[in-house]
């Protein structure tokens, strides 16, 4: 077994001075320090990127929550009127029944728009899973 030598010694990113060499101990404290370290890197890439995902999936899900709401307001005496100018030409309740439908029309756009709007959010941090593999690729080989 290696017998450490007297006096400071340098940490990490700190040169030795010439001729003194590390313990097999020292080397894989160093190892285990910077493996560790790129661990912890790659967990705080992929917590950012998540973080910035989710805070674009909060906001989609938010306006689309507003804009049924305000809709549904606004369309609950847009459509009353629809139904009694209808029906002076029909009976009311056919201007009912038309209104309705055509409620029915715009609840399958407004449902398709947000829909496409939430597709949009990867929730993968494609980034970190590609530094990750880049990471375990150099260990393998020994770069």
């Amino acid at each position: 077994m290696a017998t450490s030598t007297s006096g400071p010694q340098p940490t990490l990113g700190q040169e030795r001075p010439v001729g003194q060499e590390r313990t097999i101990g020292q080397l894989v404290a160093d190892a285990t320090a910077d493996f560790s370290a790129i661990v912890r890197n790659e967990i705080a890439l992929a917590k950012a990127e998540i973080t910035g995902e989710a805070k674009l999936a909060g906001k989609g899900a938010g306006l689309l929550a507003g804009a049924a709401f305000v809709g549904l307001l606004g369309v609950i005496f847009l459509f009353h009127t629809i139904a009694n100018v209808i029906a002076i030409w029909l009976p009311l309740w056919a201007g009912y029944l038309i209104t309705t439908a055509l409620l029915f029309v715009i609840a399958a756009i407004l449902g398709v728009v947000g829909k496409n709007n939430v597709t949009k959010v990867q929730p993968k941090p494609e980034r970190t899973i590609k530094n990750a593999q880049e990471t375990i690729e150099a260990l393998k080989s020994g770069e």
